[in-house]
């Protein structure tokens, strides 16, 4: 892969005029996907597959374009070409571009992370003993996905690594689904077992009568799962410099009127797990580690060169929409085993769904519980939820209201495999907060 990206970027860069600059982004993978249904394998086969996305600079004008590798040179090379001829043609057309990010060469880099994985002809063998007598539905995406970026001036970055996630459902008797994500790069048989019987336990509990709740606030324990969905929403309107700036951002009470979340809740951007490439679609390249929050004050937001030179400030080199990339939670104190004697009386959450912002300035996030959520009393599971509607503000639940983070991380990985099988994900702990808000 590497070499065929090299050797297509040098005859590419080779076709360019005088003052024309060109930036060329790499996506690949060679994956396996196993489809499964009541414990069965319903489709299996194997992806090998790569594109490259194109950002040409011209008269100070920018213009993007894209194909996809064939893996014959001589067709690959003239579909850059004929691109790169579009894109010519299009930058005397435009409007020049009055935040332009110009390439530059400041060195190149080469991160390949290696993995005792699942092999693919192992994989079916090490999945289907463990799911056997329960209606297990769910997908394996596994293999290495590879990253690459360079430019004209030199600049070469070349980033490849391996894992598998195998995101799966439960089905209990009463259609009701309990959810997991077994995911990582080093694949261990001990693990995804336990795992699995975790989600097991929770199956048997889902045979109990369900419990209907009367809307209000509950004292609740958020899953990692749970909290990860949350974190999700930071990258939509939230940790973005362009979006406070915009006035658009449910961070911007943090930024304006110096609030602040619970001292026990701590975010970074954290490149040390090798899961993703530090360098973006523009070749430039982050710290290891960025912090976003910290014991709950704002140190950072996510700045890109294109906000940098719009609004003055100084880029962290985030991706020019300004995403977390690999967000880490730091972990708490509170012990797996003790997590029903916190709660008390409350509610369980281990996964929800559908989020959207109900009020982005105030950070109020909405949505719907969903799988194995359960009402505990006396310190003991009852019964499952009835699906049910939250609409609250994170400044509740990892704020004032934020009583307890787990001591456990779990990594929770990015499952899209629209048009490509997406790299990274979130590492986060679970947390316990005094109050949650249903609404429906």
């Amino acid at each position: 892969m590497k070499s065929k990206f090299k050797n297509l970027s040098n005859d590419l860069f080779s076709y360019l005029k005088k003052d024309e600059v060109l930036t060329l982004s790499f996506n690949g993978e060679e994956s396996q996907f196993i489809r499964l249904n009541n414990a069965k394998v319903r489709q299996t086969g194997l992806v090998d597959d790569a594109s490259i996305q194109l950002k040409f600079i011209s008269n100070n004008r920018t213009c993007t374009g894209s194909f996809t590798i064939s893996g014959n040179q001589t067709v690959d090379i003239q579909r850059g070409k004929s691109e790169i001829e579009r894109m010519r043609s299009e930058s005397t057309q435009i409007l020049e571009d009055p935040y332009i990010v110009l390439p530059s060469d400041l060195g190149s880099s080469e991160h390949i992370t290696s993995a005792n994985g699942l092999p693919f002809d192992n994989a079916i063998d090490a999945i289907l003993p463990a799911v056997q007598g329960v209606d297990f539905v769910g997908i394996l995406a596994n293999g290495k996905m590879y990253r690459g970026n360079a430019n004209s001036l030199g600049q070469e970055h070349w980033f490849e690594t391996e894992s598998f996630c195998l995101d799966y459902s439960l089905v209990a008797k009463n259609h009701q689904m309990v959810k997991g994500t077994f995911a990582g790069a080093d694949w261990d048989q001990n693990n995804y077992e336990s795992y699995l019987n975790q989600s097991k336990n929770k199956l048997k509990l889902m045979d109990l009568s369900p419990v209907k709740l009367d809307t209000g606030k509950y004292k609740t324990w958020f899953e990692p799962a749970a909290v990860s969905d949350f974190i999700h929403m930071f990258s939509w309107n939230g940790v973005s410099e362009a979006s406070i700036q915009q006035g658009c951002s449910g961070f911007g009470k943090m930024r304006n009127e110096n609030v602040r979340l619970s001292s026990k809740f701590s975010i970074s951007e954290d490149f040390s797990s090798g899961l993703v490439p530090k360098f973006n679609s523009d070749g430039e390249v982050s710290d290891d580690r960025i912090s976003i929050i910290k014991s709950g004050e704002l140190e950072n937001t996510l700045v890109s060169s294109r906000t940098a030179t719009e609004y003055n400030q100084v880029s962290n080199y985030a991706e020019s929409g300004e995403y977390l990339r690999s967000p880490f939670m730091e972990p708490g104190s509170l012990d797996q085993n003790d997590i029903l004697k916190e709660i008390g009386k409350g509610l369980y959450l281990s996964n929800i769904h559908y989020l959207n912002w109900s009020d982005n300035p105030n950070g109020r996030i909405t949505g719907l519980t969903r799988y194995a959520c359960f009402w505990v009393e006396n310190s003991e599971i009852v019964g499952p939820i009835n699906t049910m509607r939250f609409d609250d503000s994170f400044y509740n639940y990892f704020g004032e209201k934020l009583l307890e983070v787990g001591k456990n991380t779990e990594f929770i990985p990015n499952t899209s495999t629209y048009g490509n099988r997406e790299i990274g994900g979130t590492t986060c702990p679970g947390i316990l907060a005094d109050s949650f808000a249903l609404t429906l």
